[in-house]
């Protein structure tokens, strides 16, 4: 009887795993955005990103001149404007690429850094068995005294290096001293990506805890202002700052100093300020000019450019008068400035105390701080050598009690345009210098007093400025070791000879290219072997 024995039958293998496919997209991904290349492919587009801020006019800058923007290029700057190429650093796009780039160092210097700690703390290797076969070599050469002796010999010219040494003894009696340098380059780049790091940091905080605010300043003690959002044209508060939290200060523009070239490009520009830093405290006087801002607690009065305000005497019909000092904004580099005065509460009859909105008056004009020879409305300089203003009248409802928003510089074309608001000065403007007047059709009179002039101010506080220029000298400070420092690693290998003494073989290899390691090479072995500097 056959007795058939039964194996067991091995079980099936397990159907492999199906990697999971989100999973693994997002592994790559990550793997993709903390490479280096991606890292430098943003830091270039950020780059491109903040050309058209430098190109273009920016609203926290100065509002004027996006206007003056949307006037030159109507049917561009709308598209602009919706794609926020008038306020680059804010806008969704910036601030993509701004985060991607932050994420990105971050995954790559982090990793870069603990390898980098790991290889300062790691010893050097051990000689390799062929150093022939090292870019460097020196052949083995008698010596006089014992391997221990020429051992610390070699020790001590490469220690004279500040070479990173070790010596080991081989159980054959063989002693080899392994050495390295050139850290610093590596230690150079990361300095320089931490600081990369560090500057946007910076320029968060700073956007976080920052504001801005802009000012048009006119000359004369009735026309000064306190740091408050209600005293600013424009003003923007970080998402951590209040308008409770603002310093206080106060500033008046005593006098403004212009010089221009022959060209009509400006020289000199030099604001005189006085300067109220508490509420009961006294006033002091300080100067600044365009690129030297007024440094003041908390924050920096930077000044951007200047104009002229044009000061108006109207006369009504009762012979009530009233003064507008008005801002006009240069509309070319000659200074050629558009502005509107406007006079609501004027012909009040003294028997009713009553307002006709009818007859409130405007004025809308042209500047010229040196007429045109030809007579037309344009300068030619942008300095006062002959001012003219040129002046057009109109007299209805202004629409200023209508509650609508509405520019300080243009008259109600609403009004205009459906007859509330009527020019009454004639077809040709009226032509005024300076202490002129001129009667109207009603017989009230209108008088150029003259011009003072204005600054426009950007008053501005970043308390992370300290930050990022720490980042910018670090950053500084680890490019120079970056291009400075050269890995390169030496190996001696000391064997004893036969009777007394003992053979010293030698080689190098550098880590990154070097030029001159072969000339580095031969001074450490010579002084190794005892020769002199320079000697073979």
């Amino acid at each position: 009887m056959t007795i058939v024995e039964e194996r067991p039958v091995p079980a099936a293998a397990p159907p492999p795993r199906r990697p999971n496919r989100a999973w693994a997209l997002l592994r790559n991904s990550w793997r993709q955005l903390t490479s280096m290349r991606t890292a430098l492919v943003l830091l270039f587009l950020l780059a491109v990103a903040a050309i058209p801020g430098s190109v273009l006019p920016q609203r926290p800058l100065g509002e004027e001149n996006v206007a003056g923007y949307f006037r030159e290029h109507p049917d561009l700057a709308p598209v602009l404007d919706h794609l926020g190429a008038f306020d680059v650093y804010a806008s969704p796009w910036f601030a993509a690429i701004y985060l991607l780039l932050f994420t990105s160092l971050v995954g790559c210097v982090l990793p870069r850094l603990v390898d980098h700690v790991r290889a300062l703390r790691t010893v050097p290797p051990d000689a390799p068995r062929r150093l022939e076969r090292l870019p460097q070599f020196a052949a083995a050469a008698e010596r006089d005294d014992d391997p221990a002796a020429a051992v610390q010999a070699a020790k001590a010219a490469l220690r004279k290096r500040r070479f990173r040494t070790v010596v080991r003894e081989g159980a054959d009696g063989t002693w080899t001293v392994s050495a390295e340098k050139g850290y610093l380059k590596e230690t150079g780049n990361l300095l320089f990506h931490l600081a990369l790091l560090l500057v946007l940091v910076g320029v968060g905080f700073g956007h976080w805890y920052g504001w801005h605010g802009n000012r048009l300043l006119v000359q004369g003690s009735d026309q000064g202002f306190c740091n408050s959002v209600t005293q600013y044209d424009e003003w923007t508060l970080g998402p951590r700052i209040d308008a409770a939290d603002l310093p206080y200060f106060c500033l008046r523009l005593r006098d403004f100093t212009a010089a221009f070239e022959p060209s009509g490009q400006p020289k000199v520009f030099n604001a005189a300020v006085d300067v109220q830093d508490r509420p009961d405290g006294a006033w002091r006087a300080s100067r600044f000019t365009v690129n030297d801002p007024l440094r003041l607690s908390g924050a920096n009065v930077h000044l951007l450019g200047h104009g002229y305000a044009v000061e108006l005497r109207y006369t009504d019909r009762y012979g009530a008068q009233q003064t507008k000092v008005v801002p006009f904004l240069p509309r070319d580099g000659m200074f050629t400035s558009e502005g509107v005065a406007q006079f609501p509460d004027v012909n009040i009859a003294p028997k009713t105390d009553k307002r006709d909105d009818a007859l409130q008056i405007g004025f809308e004009g042209v500047y010229v701080p040196t007429v045109d020879p030809n007579g037309g409305p344009a300068s030619v300089f942008p300095a006062e050598n002959k001012p003219v203003l040129f002046l057009s009248a109109y007299r209805g409802n202004l629409g200023l009690d209508a509650g609508l928003p509405g520019s300080v510089y243009a008259l109600d074309q609403v009004q205009i345009a459906n007859g509330k608001l009527k020019k009454v000065s004639g077809e040709r403007p009226l032509r005024l210098v300076p202490g002129e007047s001129t009667t109207l059709d009603d017989h009230t009179v209108v008088e150029f007093v003259g011009t003072r002039p204005f600054a426009t101010l950007s008053v501005r506080s970043d308390p992370a400025q300290p930050l990022v220029l720490g980042g910018a000298i670090a950053g500084l400070l680890g490019l120079m070791l970056s291009l400075g420092g050269r890995r390169r690693r030496l190996w001696f290998r000391v064997s004893p000879r036969e009777g007394s003494g003992s053979l010293m073989e030698a080689g190098g290899l550098p880590r990154t290219d070097y030029p001159g390691f072969d000339e580095e090479f031969e001074q450490i072995v010579g002084a190794a072997r005892g020769h002199r500097e320079g000697t073979p």
